[in-house]
């Protein structure tokens, strides 16, 4: 997905939230702010948010010292999800379907983003995902949540790329891979992390943590952008991506960087920004199961 003139605004917003959780002084904070004023003008619309997003924590730990300014409030998700694991599994295991439950609930879990809700309680949006025990949040004849075509890709899948996207969220990804490994324990699932810190992106430690490790290969994809830029990505997980019989990606900076990657990919978020709900042709706080397979032209 390309750049909007509404993600500028949206840059300089990131920008000075990572720098206060950096610790910076309102003097650092505009020495920060102002050089990413400067690069905004070399930086092209054609290119996806997640690479200026890149340019924008990078320059954060440059300037404040900080490698992980949300390692606490990571450390803090994965906790409170991890709480609420049995909850999750008890949900799926009283489901008259079992797999759209894990997916609806892995979806849920993306509203652990600090990237678009600076102020996130985890613990309120926690409970509040759990008390929609009664509510259906799929539309499974829609446009925008193709499970049919989801639960065909995966039937004939041997082996699933699943991209990673937030710290705690990793704990609802962890119930999904758990019921897709029930369905079939031969099937071959890869777990990707980033290789560096970037917001609250999952790393490899948040995965283990989370349990992910016993169902799941995990890897890295080699980044440090808050979404899976595939120029910037290793080559071994290039190799990965091309050769998957299915992509599974979690969470908006993926589809920002993906949509158009040219092969079939299966994005799972919620809308909570609306140059993508735009994009994506659906509400705000929208659940998205969209398969796409646009090529790059």
């Amino acid at each position: 997905m390309r750049t909007y003139l509404e993600c500028i605004p949206c840059f300089f917003k990131q920008a000075l939230e990572a720098a206060k959780l950096s610790g910076a002084d309102e003097r650092t904070r505009k020495k920060i702010l102002d050089e990413i004023a400067l690069s905004i003008p070399k930086f092209p619309l054609a290119s996806c948010p997640p690479e200026m997003a890149r340019v924008i924590y990078g320059t954060v730990k440059r300037m404040t010292g900080k490698n992980d300014p949300y390692a606490k409030i990571k450390e803090k998700s994965n906790k409170l999800a991890l709480s609420v694991y049995a909850r999750l599994k008890k949900k799926v295991a009283s489901s008259h379907d079992r797999l759209l439950t894990a997916i609806e609930l892995a979806i849920a879990g993306n509203i652990i983003d600090y990237g678009v809700k600076n102020s996130l309680n985890v613990g309120e949006e926690l409970n509040r995902i759990l008390n929609k025990e009664d509510k259906a949040i799929s539309k499974e004849n829609s446009s925008i949540f193709n499970y049919r075509s989801f639960r065909r890709a995966l039937k004939g899948a041997k082996s699933v790329l699943y991209l990673a996207d937030n710290a705690g969220e990793v704990v609802f990804d962890r119930v999904l891979i758990e019921e897709i490994k029930m369905s079939d324990k031969d099937k071959n699932i890869i777990y990707a992390v980033k290789e560096e810190p970037v917001i609250n992106d999952a790393l490899r430690e948040d995965a283990l943590i989370a349990g992910i490790g016993e169902k799941a290969a995990i890897v890295s994809s080699g980044l440090d952008t808050p979404g899976t830029v595939l120029s910037l990505c290793s080559k071994e997980f290039l190799r990965i991506f091309r050769h998957a019989d299915m992509v599974i990606s979690k969470g908006q900076g993926n589809f920002e960087a993906l949509s158009d990657c040219g092969r079939p990919v299966f994005f799972l978020f919620m809308a909570k920004c609306p140059v993508i709900a735009r994009d994506v042709r659906c509400g705000l706080g929208d659940v998205v199961l969209l398969r796409k397979t646009t090529a790059k032209t």
